[in-house]
């Protein structure tokens, strides 16, 4: 899997690289096919009411389709661990999704040979 860190707003550390790439490789675990993530890190204001906002944005491609998702936190590193969350659920949905329909595939084969 490629993955490419950009950030936004902010200095984009050695730490905060590696804590965004390591999250985002972990999802290999539930979702094997994943080929590409971008992901965008940063603040989108520095004159915020509430303080200073991080955000996190992770597209992952996947053969077919891509997932984006976006989270806000008050840090960056929480900012990452929302994005990494919300991923692990779409992909497992995706992944049932697609065990489904192989197994309507595989019923249907099933009837046509007896």
């Amino acid at each position: 899997m490629l993955i490419t860190v950009r950030g936004t707003g902010i200095d984009l550390t050695d730490a905060i690289k590696d804590y965004a790439e390591e999250k985002i490789s972990s999802l290999t675990k539930f979702f094997d096919n994943i080929t590409n993530a971008d992901i965008d890190v940063g603040m989108l204001s520095h004159h915020h009411n509430k303080g200073k906002i991080y955000y996190a944005e992770v597209n992952v491609n996947v053969p077919g389709k891509m997932i984006r998702v976006v989270k806000e936190s008050e840090t960056l590193y929480k900012a990452i661990d929302k994005v990494k969350d919300h991923l692990k659920v779409e992909l497992e949905k995706m992944k049932e999704k697609m065990r489904s329909k192989d197994k309507k595939e595989l019923r249907g084969n099933k009837e046509y040979q007896m």
